[in-house]
């Protein structure tokens, strides 16, 4: 009834569109990928680093483009200094003190099914083997509706790894997730990690607010991302973003951890921080509201 009712219908990213239209046969959907609001989401070390070198940013993101011109050392103190901010409230809410020449994951989100949060835990030998030859630490946080079972035994499979891996992979799951704990969370992770089931991620906005704050989106191409992502320039796909393939998606995973993004950010410093202007003038100055 309501798609007969509507003058104007759209879906909320490219792909949304095209699911939409799919399910829906007949109907003219266009697609109006979400934004998010960047004032909101910029962390205070980034805006204060925008505000010197782009004034008028907050007024019109699209200015943002320009950050590929930003100074390195610059860049990488102001993310330095949100690092810090999310390490010290990981050790006040979790007792787990991480370190910030670490390379830091986060998976943070509503906790359900079709978002995949445990696929990073596929294969908990190989998982290992990686921290091995390049140590990472890895932060989650999220809230599962109060009747998505499914959600809620992710949470308590989250935590059942996190025992297992105890004493040799350093893991956190933040409680109470919240705007707040998320500001922080999208400002201070290196990599946004990102594992929906295709093609049912609808948009999602989380990486594009990480984008904001030059973090590095590693996830499934589907939603938001499959329009966004430009391989080892402003991120990195996970798997063929296709539902036919899914499951050869932890392998994906696993395999670009282990030979692009932690030796990357190990080896190559420059390069890493060359990808961070990347993400904000390539997602951050498009992907707003």
């Amino acid at each position: 009834v309501a798609l007969n009712l509507s003058g104007y219908v759209n879906g909320v990213a490219e792909r949304h569109a095209e699911t939409s239209r799919r399910m829906f046969k007949g109907f003219r959907i266009h697609a109006i990928t979400n934004g998010v609001h960047a004032a909101t989401w910029t962390s205070q070390s980034f805006a204060r680093l925008y505000q010197a070198h782009i004034p008028h940013w907050q007024h019109e993101p699209e200015l943002l483009v320009w950050a590929d011109r930003l100074p390195d050392a610059e860049v990488w103190s102001a993310h330095q200094e949100a690092k810090r901010a999310l390490l010290s409230r990981i050790e006040e809410l979790c007792g787990v003190a991480m370190a910030a020449d670490v390379p830091l994951i986060a998976w943070a989100r509503r906790m359900t099914g079709y978002k995949r949060p445990e696929l990073l835990f596929s294969d908990l030998e190989r998982l290992v083997a990686i921290h091995r030859g390049h140590p990472f630490q890895v932060v989650f946080a999220g809230k599962a509706h109060p009747q998505d079972g499914t959600g809620e035994q992710a949470i308590e499979g989250i935590h059942h790894r996190m025992h297992e891996l105890s004493g040799v992979l350093p893991i956190a799951f933040l409680p109470n997730y919240d705007m707040e704990l998320a500001r922080i969370l999208v400002a201070g992770a290196d990599v946004w990690l990102n594992t929906p089931l295709p093609p049912l991620e609808a948009s999602g906005t989380s990486g594009m607010k990480a984008a904001l704050n030059g973090v590095l989106n590693f996830s499934v191409p589907d939603g938001w991302w499959q329009e966004a992502v430009i391989e080892d320039d402003n991120g990195w796909g996970i798997g063929e973003g296709t539902r036919e393939h899914a499951d050869q998606d932890a392998t994906s995973l696993y395999d670009k951890l282990e030979h692009k993004v932690l030796p990357l950010y190990y080896n190559d410093r420059v390069k890493w921080i060359w990808m961070m202007k990347q993400s904000i003038s390539k997602i951050a100055y498009y992907f707003n509201s």
